[in-house]
């Protein structure tokens, strides 16, 4: 694991990176064991992670916790993963302030139970003051609520003449997105071998490199994170232009590596 970590270029890492931990589930299925048994010890993937990219120097990380489809799961599997949240924020809150590390939350959180949103609330403010890795918890929610929300918020504003619709640009649309704070993930990895984004942050990932991994989320660990930044750093990053054009890009006065 340490000579993976020496290997990283720590001038090139990803600012941002987002993770859809994926197959809690199925893990605890396959050891014969109930699907919070797998939720339960994804807690300690998290924590390891979360410690990975705090070590490396990683400004954000986007962790996708809970979907709001995921709200048409079983009662009793909601219950224990509501349960879990409110558990886990009370014993890491404060690690994560004698770590320096940001809370933040996206998501519709008028959803969540009271107990939780009240023990979200004040882990938030605790941690407000942090200036460290941002860790960005996505719970109840989904990008097509999130644009949704983008919407209607800025039809109401053109409505009361606030804004001028033909001053709408794609900055003005990301000041209505729950992640207008943050820069866009520049690498999203998804854990369990499923190939898709299950509507994160559809968005915010328009030129994000993609990491699929077969490695369920309980097992990932931070082996599996340097890996993946591993990889994101041997891809050629070009947003539209050319290979040509990006090498004259870094020939060019002034670039700084």
């Amino acid at each position: 694991m340490d000579v993976l970590k020496e290997e990283i270029d720590l001038k090139k890492l990803p600012r941002h990176i987002a993770i859809i931990m994926d197959g809690n589930g199925r893990w605890a299925q396959e050891k014969g064991q109930d699907r919070l048994f797998g939720h339960f010890h994804g807690v300690e993937s998290v924590r390891d992670i979360v410690e990975g990219c705090a070590e490396l120097g990683i400004g954000y990380l986007t962790l996708y916790a809970f979907s709001t489809e995921n709200w048409d799961r079983p009662a009793y599997e909601v219950t224990g993963l509501m349960e879990l949240l409110v558990e886990t924020i009370r014993k890491e809150v404060e690690t994560l302030n004698k770590n320096n590390i940001r809370l933040h939350v996206i998501g519709d959180m008028s959803m969540l139970p009271d107990y939780a949103s009240m023990e979200l609330k004040e882990a938030l403010e605790f941690t407000a003051g942090n200036t460290g890795l941002n860790l960005v918890m996505a719970l109840s929610y989904s990008s097509r609520w999130e644009l949704t929300e983008a919407v209607r918020n800025l039809a109401r504003d053109v409505q009361t003449e606030k804004l001028d619709p033909d001053a709408i640009t794609q900055d003005t649309l990301q000041q209505y997105l729950s992640t207008r704070d943050f820069p866009d993930p520049e690498l999203m990895i998804r854990t369990s071998g499923e190939y898709r984004i299950s509507n994160f942050l559809l968005y915010q990932l328009a030129y994000a490199e993609l990491y699929f991994t077969s490695v369920r989320w309980p097992d990932f660990r931070k082996k599996n994170l340097y890996e993946a930044i591993l990889d994101f750093q041997g891809r050629e990053r070009r947003f539209g232009k050319t290979s040509a054009q990006i090498q004259q890009d870094l020939m060019a006065p002034g670039t700084t590596f």
